[in-house]
């Protein structure tokens, strides 16, 4: 008898934050294969690709269900829609933006949100020569009108992309209006309630870790 997918819901709060990370992984490794005409995959060939276990990537996709198919492994057109239903982007979510600096250009900027399932509808800002105006097809706002706008449109995440002296009072707009996922881009650590989701993205911090093994490699190459 085969195998067929099934597709289970924890409680989010059971499942280790690197699984949720190494899904998303999962999903633009799968995209990948089929770009390149692959219809099948194995635990083994995924793992290796991405630099894990093929244990590593059973244990993973164990925490939702069953996923594989004897003598084929995953279809990957099949798992592409059981990751996205788990990560929760087998639908459109409709995202706020607060801050168009040249990081907030950028991100409106950025085509592969819409591919995955998120669509940047309103900016907003503080600048009156960028308030009024569309950037990439966006209609800017002031920050004054964030609440109102939020509610009327019922828009679901937000984005915090401005300085640091700013991000915290953003944040508790965006919460105020009733905001229940928050990526914030501002290098610092900000505070929100229990039931709000926030993912903190500093690009410094990204390239530290890659400082750390760079420098200790060389430094332990040079004490040889």
């Amino acid at each position: 008898m085969s195998e067929e997918s099934h597709t289970s819901r924890p409680n989010p709060s059971a499942i280790p934050g690197a699984v949720v990370s190494r899904l998303s992984l999962y999903l633009r490794e799968l995209q990948h294969l089929i770009a390149t005409g692959k219809e099948t995959t194995s635990s083994s060939q995924l793992g290796r690709r991405l630099g894990f276990t093929d244990a590593q990537v059973r244990k993973d996709l164990a925490h939702f269900g069953h996923f594989g198919h004897p003598g084929i492994g995953y279809k990957c057109v099949e798992l592409i829609g059981e990751i996205r239903k788990i990560l929760g982007t087998d639908r459109e979510w409709q995202v706020a933006l607060v801050g168009v600096g040249n990081l907030g250009r950028a991100l409106l900027g950025y085509r592969g949100f819409v591919q995955q399932g998120f669509r940047i509808v309103m900016a907003f800002d503080t600048d009156s020569a960028k308030v009024g105006t569309e950037i990439e097809g966006v209609e800017v706002s002031h920050l004054s009108q964030l609440g109102e706008v939020l509610k009327a449109k019922k828009i679901e995440l937000g984005m915090v992309a401005v300085p640091a002296a700013m991000a915290q009072s953003v944040t508790d707009e965006f919460v105020a209006a009733g905001i229940k996922g928050i990526v914030n881009f501002a290098p610092v650590t900000l505070q929100v309630p229990e039931g709000v989701s926030m993912v903190g993205v500093d690009l410094a911090r990204e390239l530290e870790q890659v400082t750390f093994t760079v420098a200790n490699k060389l430094a332990n190459l040079n004490d040889q």
